[in-house]
Formats: structure tokens, sequence, C-alpha cells
């Protein structure tokens, strides 16, 4: 199981939100309160432009430049500004224990004049760290405090969403509904496409997960959206919620949505995206295309883990040097420290964690390959054994009396009546024992007419020396037994009325049929020799503990009768 859940993609929209309030326009008046001399004015351009350009590296040493050569009593906006972008960085790098570190470290400079947009974005990045991290409590708790202070009703609404999948990660996907039901009836999101396309593709999977008929129509109307505003983002997450609705009830329509979302995570080149969708492919792929998956996000995995790896450290050793700078004291040196250990202790379990997932990976693909083919070999003996049977069958009921008959024509006057007659009645027999063996071997049909082709088999049995009484077979519902039971089944009475008639020595058979809770019966019972006398051949009773045991079902003798034979045999509900 991979980090990344199903609803992934949207925390590409919550880090969207994080990027919208960070790169509010500054204002002279409330962010630069200093002359024109200040580091901040030495600083600030550089580390935009390279912020704007993608250059994560050497925005966040300018940022870090910012905050360390800014006076901690004057300049605490200034502070907070180049605190929320340096986050925001190492959100974007995956770094979050090291993002919450940094958002935390802007709480202290927080006053009353503080502009509430820079707490709103604190706040949420704080919680979008934590529910990274599956805190879960800390997460909710800081997306409704940048909530309260949200100044528009559309930044509000989006942090509400935000709760609302927090809730989906817990698996809470009622109180999710409840929330997310309120979103899709507001103005914001009647006049916010974006935003209404956002909550309804929650919404639509959080029925899903509940099994609400209504996801369907949520799932696609979300999609229908993102098609309309060609939102790369979104459509990742329409595809990929689409794909896990259509998982179990169309495995190739789910297929599809997926190769839809791992395409569009490719062309716009997100990497994290392209890795969900991957993980995704592997569960909906045939077993021939799984390998190929598999292969290619084991290798983005290890690719992605690098590149984020590189920038933590680079990020760390920016913080590092700055703080060299500083001179600062003993204690914050311990709390660095602490820092670094904790880091260290997360990406230890990271690996390890890794580590584990790919070698259950390896587990169940190599047990999927064991599973199949034994099942191979087990289809292979059974059709071998089966003509083994046919063919003992044409030798000893066939072909003596082919061979008596072709010695009969050809010593035979056929111009007389009696010996005209007596061929025929040869022939006759050869032809009902060729058609008896042929119906004990053709196909057996699964559908509406089972339950009659099965009452035709099993009277076929009576004769004028043995009745066979079949009891509530109607009370079975036949429409809701697997297929390959009812085949089973079919084979099974047929090898016990072939065994019966050879060496019972019985005059009448009672079959009962019978449905509890769990299972369903056949009680077979004749007044035959029984099992005490010993039975010429064991074939067919080793038949029929092959065939019930290949569908997990059991068969019991009871021997404690001195008459006759009973038999029960049970099947899996």
């Amino acid at each position: 199981m991979i980090l990344q859940r199903v609803h992934f993609p949207f925390f590409m929209s919550l880090l969207l939100l994080g990027t919208f309030f960070f790169s509010c326009t500054r204002s002279e008046s409330s962010i630069n309160k200093a002359t024109s001399e200040t580091a901040y004015h030495k600083y600030i351009t550089p580390a935009e432009d390279f912020y704007a350009k993608g250059v994560y590296d050497s925005a966040y040493y300018y940022y870090n430049q910012i905050r360390t050569k800014s006076d901690a009593k004057t300049d605490g906006d200034k502070i907070v500004y180049s605190l929320l972008k340096m986050a925001a960085i190492q959100q974007t790098q995956g770094d979050y224990v090291g993002s919450e570190a940094t958002a935390t470290e802007a709480l202290p400079f927080f006053q009353q004049t503080t502009e509430a947009q820079y707490k709103v974005a604190i706040y949420n990045t704080l919680g979008i760290n934590y529910q990274h991290l599956f805190d879960y409590a800390n997460a909710i708790r800081y997306y409704q405090k940048a909530s309260a202070l949200a100044d528009t009703p559309l930044q509000k609404a989006v942090i509400q969403n935000n709760i609302a999948v927090v809730y989906m990660e817990q698996q809470h996907y009622k109180q999710a509904i409840q929330l997310l039901t309120v979103l899709s009836q507001s103005p914001i999101a009647r006049n916010n496409l974006e935003h209404q396309a956002r909550v309804l593709d929650n919404l639509g999977y959080c029925y899903f997960k509940i099994q609400d008929s209504r996801s369907s129509a949520y799932l696609k109307k979300a999609l229908a959206i993102h098609q309309q505003l060609q939102f790369d983002y979104g459509l990742i997450t329409s595809y990929s919620n689409l794909a896990k609705y259509y998982q179990k009830s169309q495995p190739q329509l789910a297929f599809s949505y997926a190769q839809q979302s791992y395409a569009k995570a490719t062309a716009i080149q997100s990497t994290d995206d392209r890795l969900s969708a991957l993980a995704l492919l592997m569960e909906v792929s045939s077993p021939s295309q799984l390998r190929n998956y598999t292969k290619c996000y084991l290798q983005l995995n290890d690719s992605i883990s690098k590149v984020k790896q590189i920038a933590k450290n680079q990020f760390a050793k920016i913080k590092y040097d700055a703080t060299q700078e500083r001179n600062e004291n003993l204690q914050l040196k311990a709390e660095k420290a602490e820092n670094a250990l904790a880091l260290a202790q997360q990406r230890f379990n990271n690996y390890l964690l890794f580590f584990i997932l790919l070698l259950v990976l390896i587990a169940v693909v190599l047990l999927y390959f064991y599973l199949k083919n034994k099942s191979k070999k087990e289809k292979q003996a059974a059709i071998y054994e089966s003509e083994t049977r046919i063919a003992k069958k044409l030798h000893d009921e066939l072909a003596n009396d082919v061979y008596q008959t072709i010695a009969f024509a050809e010593t035979q006057d056929l111009h007389n009546p009696i010996q005209k007659e007596t061929l025929l009645d040869n022939l006759d027999k050869i032809y009902t024992r060729t058609r008896n063996i042929s119906r004990e071997n053709s196909s057996i049909g699964t559908g509406a007419s089972y339950e009659m082709a099965l009452k035709e088999m099993l009277s076929g049995f009576s004769s004028s020396r043995v009745q066979v009484i079949v009891k509530d077979i109607s009370t079975i519902p036949w429409d809701k037994i697997a297929e390959e039971q009812k085949i089973a089944l079919y084979r099974v009475l047929q090898e016990l009325l072939v065994n019966m008639k050879k060496h019972s020595q019985g005059s009448f058979v009672v079959l009962r049929f019978e449905m509890n809770a769990k299972a369903f019966l056949v009680h077979y019972s004749d007044n035959g020799i029984g099992m005490s006398h010993p039975i010429p051949s064991k074939n067919g009773l080793r038949n029929v503990e092959n065939r019930i045991l290949t569908i997990g079902g059991s068969i019991i003798f009871d021997t404690s009768s001195s008459k006759g034979l009973k038999i029960q045999l049970t099947f899996p509900k």
C-alpha cells in the first residue's frame, strides 16, 4: 500500500491554495514598513524571481536571508512572509516535517497587526503538513483556525473542503458528506466551477466508499466540469476516482480511466500524480501488464525519493549555514539537533516502510505466479484423468461389443430375419452406451435451464430395477449458485449414480437438496450394499472427492449404517 490515497490529487489543490495565499502582491503599506535600505529590499526581488521560475533552492536561500537578517522586534511581517515561502517550498518538495517546523517558527511573530491573509496561509500550510504526516487531529485544528480568519467566502469554502478531505482520510465518510453537501449547495460552488468540481469529486468519492448509488452522477459531473475548464489537476483526480469506481464492475473501463489519469499526470510532469496513477494501474491492469507498471512505479518512486532527499539536504544546509552566521545560543542549537534527529528518524521510517512495501509486493507477485502455476497443473491433471476415464469406458464398454457385433455380422446370415434382428439389437445397445458416455462428458449449461437439465440427468438413472427419488430440488435458488459449483455438482451426482448403478445392488436412491445460512447441502442415500462391502472401482468416489475439494466443499460418508450408503455433500454458499 502506498501513502498517496485515491484522492491524493486533492492535496495538489491544497498546495495550489497555499500558493494562492503566498503569491499575494506585496503592499508597501502592509509588508514593507522599513526603509529601502533594509535587507528585505536587498533579497526580496531575487527570492521572488527564483520562486516564480521554480528554482526553489535559490529562492529558499534568499527567503532565509530575509528571515535571518530582519529584526524580530520591528520586522515581524517580513519574517512571517519569508517563513511562509520557505515552508511552501519545502512542502512542494515533499519535506513535510521540515515545512511544519518552518511554518511553526512563524507563530511567535503573530501580532494583532499581522495581516489575516498571512495567518490564514500559515495555518493552512500547517494543516496540509499534518495531513500528510497523518496527524489528523492537528490538521483539522489548524484548518479550523484558517477558516475562522479567512477574509473571503471562497477561501473559507476551500478550507472547509480541506477539512472534509481529512475526514475522508480518516474514513469518516458520513461526516465528510455532511460538510461537502453544504458546500455543494452554497452560492460559492455555483459561482466558482473549479471549487464546485472539487467538492463534487470529493462527494462522489465518499458516496462510492459507502456504496451509495449517487456516487456515479457526482463523479461524472465533476469530470465534465474539469473537462470544460481544462483543469489538468482536476482531470487527474476525476479519472483516478472513476477508475476506482469501475474497478470491480467494469475492469476495462477502470483501466481506461487509470491510463488517462497517468497520461495527464505525465503531460504536466507531475511526478507525484504519475506515481499515484501507476499505483492505480497496478491494481486494475491484467497480469501481463502488471509487471511493466510495477517496474515503472518502482523506478519512478526511487527517482522521486532521491530528488526529494537532495532537496531536503539542500534546505537543511541553507538553514544551518544561516544559523551559524547568527551565532545562535545553545538552547536553539539543541532544538535544531532535536529537529534533525526527528527528521532522520522520519527518513529512516520512510526507507523502512518502502523496503517493507517492496518485500510485500515481491511476495504478492511470487504468490500470484505460484498459484497460477498450481491451478494450471491441477487443470491438466483433471483433463488427463477425464481422458483416461473416457478411454477406459470406451475400451471396457464398447470395444468388446463392437468386436463381437462385427464378428456376428461376418459369420451370420443377415438375410435371416432373426439374425438381422439380433444384429440390430446389438447395434442399438452400442448406440445407447455411446450416447450415455457422450452425455456423461458433454458440456453442461449453467443458465436458466440448469435445474431442468439436472432433473433430466438424475431421472435418466431410473429404470425397472432402480428408482431415483429427488426431493426439494426446486427450493434451491440456482441463479445464485456459482457456475463452477453447478458444473461440479452435476458431475458429482452423475459419478455417484454411475457408481451406484455399477456396484450398490440397490433398488432405490434418494437425493434431498437443502440450503442453510452458510452453505447448501445434498443428502444421498441408497439401500445397496454400502461401504462395508468392497467396491470394485474406487475411481468414481475419488473423482467425487476431487471435484468437491476444487470448489472448497466437503464430503462425509456415513459408515455407521449397516445397510446402504449415506453421503452428505456440502458446498460453500
